[in-house]
Order: C-alpha cells, then sequence, then structure tokens
C-alpha cells in the first residue's frame, strides 16, 4: 500500500468511510471544518451513505442517536464548546448501549476560547461529561497513521461494546500534514447490526428509551453498564512505553503532547540523562496497571500536559504513594516546544539526585 500525504481531519475522515461510517453528521466548527468537508465530499462514493450538516450540535448528535438505533455505523465531530453541547446526547447514547463515534478536535478553553492546540478537554472526555452514571472509551492518538488506526478502531469497539467512542485530538494534530496509509477497506454495503430497530416481524417489539420511573430498572441498567465498563478496562486498555527500560525519570504524555515529549526525551538522552516516555493511548479506560508496572523501575514521574494538569489527577491515583509525581503544562493553546520541557526534564532529574549515562 502507498502512502498519501493528509491533513488529520481528512484522515479521520477517509478512515471513517473505510471504516464503513455511513452516516456523518455534523455542524461546522473551527478547527475541524476540513473533516466535514471531507465527509461532504467523499461519503457519498459509498452506496446508502448520508451526510447531513445539522442546524447545530444538538440537532447533530440527536441525528447520530437516530442513526444508530437504525443500526448503522455513524459519526459526529465538533471541538471542545460544541462537543459540550452534545453531551446530553451523548448521554442517551450510552443510556439506550448505542454504538456512535465523535471526534473532538479540541481546542482552548474554557469558553469559546482560542482555536489553537489544547488538551483541555481531558476531564470533559473520560469523565463522561454528560450526566449520569456513564462512560465513553476515549482513543488519544499523536500521530495522523494513529489518526488512520484509532479511527478504525473506534468504529470496532463501539459495536463490539455498544458504546460511544471518544476519539480526542487537538487543532495542531487535525491540521498538519503526514504521510498517512490506509490498511481497511470496508465492504461496499456494510451489514446492519443485528440489534437493530427495523420493525417486529417475526419477532417480540423492542422498545428503546431513555427514561423510566421504576428506580431498580434504571439501578439494572447502570450495573449492567458497570460490568461492561470493567470488561473493557480488563480487555482494551492501551499504552505506550519508549526508553524506559533504564529511565530514572518517566515523562508521562498523550496525543500532541507524546509528541513534544518524544523530542525532549531525544534531546535529554543525547545528553545523558536516563529519561523515558510513557503515552496512554486509551484515556479511558486509563493504564493504570502499567503505569503503577513502571513504579518499580523508577519513583520519578513527570506529568506533561497542553493544559493545568488534567490527566495528572489519574497518574497520581494509579501510583499513590509508590512515586513522586511532578506536573508541567501550558495552557489556553500555548504550545511547549521540546526545548522548553528538555529544560523542565533536566531540572527535576538533577533536584532528584538521578545519574548520568
Amino acid at each position: 500500500m502507498s502512502k498519501v500525504l493528509m491533513d488529520g481531519n481528512s484522515v479521520v475522515g477517509e478512515a471513517a468511510i473505510r471504516a464503513g461510517c455511513q452516516c456523518y453528521f455534523g455542524y461546522p466548527i473551527t478547527p475541524q471544518n476540513e473533516l466535514t468537508e471531507y465527509m461532504a465530499s467523499n461519503l457519498g462514493r459509498k452506496k446508502g451513505c448520508t451526510f447531513i450538516q445539522a442546524e447545530s450540535e444538538i440537532a447533530a448528535i440527536n441525528m447520530v442517536y437516530g442513526a444508530s438505533l437504525a443500526g448503522v455505523r455513524t459519526m459526529t465531530s465538533s471541538s471542545s464548546p460544541g462537543i459540550s453541547l452534545k453531551q446530553e446526547g451523548i448521554s442517551y447514547l450510552a443510556a439506550c448501549e448505542l454504538p456512535a463515534v465523535i471526534v473532538n478536535v479540541s481546542r482552548g478553553g474554557p469558553g469559546l476560547g482560542s482555536i489553537c492546540a489544547s488538551q483541555a478537554d481531558y476531564f470533559q472526555a473520560t469523565r463522561g461529561g454528560g450526566h449520569g452514571d456513564y462512560r465513553t472509551i476515549v482513543l488519544a492518538p499523536s500521530t495522523g497513521q494513529e489518526l488512520a488506526d484509532l479511527t478504525h478502531r473506534a468504529f470496532d469497539l463501539a459495536d463490539k461494546y455498544r458504546i460511544p467512542v471518544l476519539i480526542l485530538g487537538d487543532a495542531m494534530l487535525g491540521q498538519m500534514m503526514e504521510p498517512v496509509e490506509f490498511k481497511h477497506e470496508a465492504p461496499e454495503v456494510p451489514p446492519v447490526r443485528s440489534d437493530a430497530l427495523r420493525g417486529a416481524k417475526g419477532r417480540p417489539s423492542k422498545i428503546v428509551k431513555i427514561l423510566s420511573s421504576n428506580p431498580r430498572d434504571v439501578e439494572e441498567l447502570n450495573w449492567s453498564l458497570y460490568r461492561r465498563y470493567q470488561l473493557i478496562a480488563e480487555e482494551e486498555t492501551t499504552s505506550e512505553s519508549f526508553l524506559v527500560d533504564d529511565a530514572e525519570l518517566v515523562v508521562v504524555a498523550f496525543g500532541i503532547g507524546a509528541r513534544i515529549a518524544t523530542g525532549a526525551v531525544k534531546n535529554a538522552r543525547s545528553y545523558g540523562l536516563k529519561v523515558g516516555l510513557f503515552r496512554p493511548i486509551t484515556l479511558w479506560p486509563f493504564p493504570s496497571e502499567a503505569l503503577q508496572a513502571l513504579s518499580e523501575r523508577t519513583k520519578n514521574f513527570l506529568v506533561f500536559e497542553l493544559n493545568m494538569g488534567q490527566m495528572l489527577e489519574d497518574v497520581q491515583l494509579s501510583l499513590g504513594s509508590k512515586a513522586d509525581v511532578f506536573f508541567y503544562g501550558r495552557p489556553g493553546g500555548v504550545v511547549s516546544t521540546p526545548a522548553e520541557v528538555l529544560r523542565v526534564i533536566a531540572r527535576h532529574y538533577y533536584q532528584r539526585g538521578c545519574s548520568r549515562a
């Protein structure tokens, strides 16, 4: 297969089409508009596919709800405040056990914030975001290739567990252009899910509802979802480690922040500093066990994020008193450089009495 040069937003669109996405519903917002434009121009090349630019983000997520009920693979995308508007609909999808893929090309916040790259939507993504006891699987790509691969995985996970799956990107990842290889091609007409609402001929009627006046029914739904979330945590948690075997300090970063941190770690190694990188790929479920295993090798962790310290809480919860955890971040859309992160690494490295190679 040959590689093609594409911006990250378009990569997600092409990967979604190849994954069998049949319906896309969205509303324009910077910095993800290239994704909406790509779907408008290309989704129609597959038979039976539908693109609709909705009148609002709220309308778009409820169209996703309807399409998922009908049993087809469906997706929406937006950026930070637009995802906030979709939260009630995402909660409805979770309550009705409906699969869908939601893409957040995040920007600086709060409020309308800026259109610059930020990772300030970590809490919104990993804590459900909307109301009620529910979770969404959250995937955090760091390259154009991962945007392609994880988009395909997102649709598979959504169908497998009947759950909304969120792809958390950012303005930089969405706008940058990189060579990408598309490894999948969906059938011309993807199969309809077996649990779709397509009439009740030959089977008992099935009712999908988001409201029950019986608290015991709601409690049983919550326990059922909880058991599924536990299974997802056991089976689908993923992460990546880089140069950690002899590391005396490990940087923890995700998404585009991990790209920056990787450069800083490589530079640190060139100066003889024993530094490694741990990158969560699933932000929920968070790879706590893999991080805890690293604490058997080193007691020094530096969390780097483009926010005020959101993933930091999950790292601290994972490690507890087993290690010392420090934080460095740039909120609001100001993007750190590898040289800047290297200075922070070096300061903590020497303060902790780590040795040179």
